[in-house]
């Protein structure tokens, strides 16, 4: 028996699926059974909705625990959504990265849902999302823990020896940041829509200001609170890391300029705050500058404000641009999740407050 509805004991943030985003759970149930994962008893299926672009799915039975993560409908950018090398990196930090989940199996068949899949284990534990959830209550010093052990796992990650992983090909060697930078500008040209943003500004200057790699390393690039799993009986300390999708092989500032672009503090404008996804103006949160003094001086990086005003303004272009992908769909009728049409607004903002960095130079 296979059932989309809701169960007692269900996983906190997961739904009713989206008709749009519905599969054939049972195909995927046979699928697994003929790779050597069988399920036993009934399954039940629920969507994850904190997310928007790979679509996460519980999958539950009496003794199976996992999560389903595959591609979302409509226009994807070249390289986006590649649910072989999402799984891939993960499977390839097993063993070296203890916070990684376990990979279950990969099908690369799209015949089976119409996409490819990946199955994982789910890590249980406390997901920090836009608010802690009512049952955690940190003390000012335990959140300011709590931002310390996030930022502690990030540096953990950036250390880890990437030749002695199977990961090792992903090093493309110098020229990370003039590659993104390239990048990304042309994801946003291809994304554009009739109610864009004129970016080309903020990319002209991101192009003639971009400096020379800081390091070479394994870095997250969605490294968000919302992406980790903290110990249910110590939310203070992260027991897993989610959301591999962009994870590669670069410059370990732009991986923290990324983290930032996401990193609203309480003394922020009125459209930025209610931009918020996770838990950072709890008292006690370091402010976006103290995460850089905290973050550099653990790895040794010697920064000035001057200097950290690249990485801050290409991780907000590039939050503006990931949010131009996620609005094009919407623009397009590629989806009909209403959810996303903020995504203009914030596009919009984001711009903004891109040019509003540069002309405070």
């Amino acid at each position: 028996m296979v059932s989309a509805g809701s169960t007692s004991g269900g996983v906190a943030g997961a739904h009713e699926v989206r008709e749009e985003d519905a599969f054939d759970v049972e195909a995927v149930r046979d699928w697994l059974a003929a790779h050597g994962h069988p399920l036993t008893g009934d399954v039940v299926v629920r969507q994850f909705g904190g997310g928007a672009s790979n679509l996460t799915y519980s999958m539950r039975t009496e003794t199976d625990d996992l999560i389903l993560r595959r591609p979302p409908a409509g226009q994807k950018a070249k390289g986006a959504h590649d649910m072989a090398r999402e799984y891939r990196i993960q499977a390839g930090l097993a063993g070296v990265f203890p916070l990684v989940p376990t990979m279950v199996a990969l099908c690369e068949d799209e015949s089976v849902i119409g996409s490819q899949f990946y199955v994982m284990q789910r890590i249980d534990g406390v997901i920090p999302r836009r608010d802690l959830p009512p049952e955690v209550r940190l003390s000012e010093a335990q959140t300011r823990e709590l931002c310390t052990n996030a930022l502690d796992v990030l540096i953990d990650l950036h250390r880890v020896d990437v030749d002695a992983t199977p990961l090792a090909s992903m090093n493309k060697g110098a020229g990370y940041v003039r590659r993104q930078v390239e990048g990304w500008s042309t994801r946003f040209r291809n994304a554009v829509t009739d109610d864009a943003p004129d970016g080309e500004a903020v990319m002209a200057w991101l192009a003639e200001h971009q400096p020379d790699d800081v390091g070479n390393c394994l870095i997250h690039n969605d490294f968000r609170f919302d992406n980790l799993v903290l110990d249910r009986d110590d939310p203070t300390r992260p027991v897993g890391v989610l959301d591999w999708e962009m994870a590669t092989v670069g410059d370990p500032l732009m991986d923290l300029g990324g983290t930032l672009s996401y990193w609203v503090q309480a003394d922020d404008d009125e459209f930025f705050l209610q931009f918020r996804r996770q838990p950072t103006t709890l008292p006690g949160m370091l402010t976006r500058a103290e995460v850089v003094d905290y973050y550099c001086t653990e790895m040794g990086f010697s920064i000035t404000p001057e200097q950290w005003r690249f990485y801050e303004v290409f991780g907000l272009f590039r939050l503006a641009v990931i949010a131009q992908q996620i609005y094009y769909r919407y623009f397009h009728q590629q989806t009909t999740n209403e959810s996303y049409a903020i995504f203009g607004p914030a596009v919009q903002y984001l711009e903004q407050r891109c040019r509003s960095i540069i002309e405070s130079a």
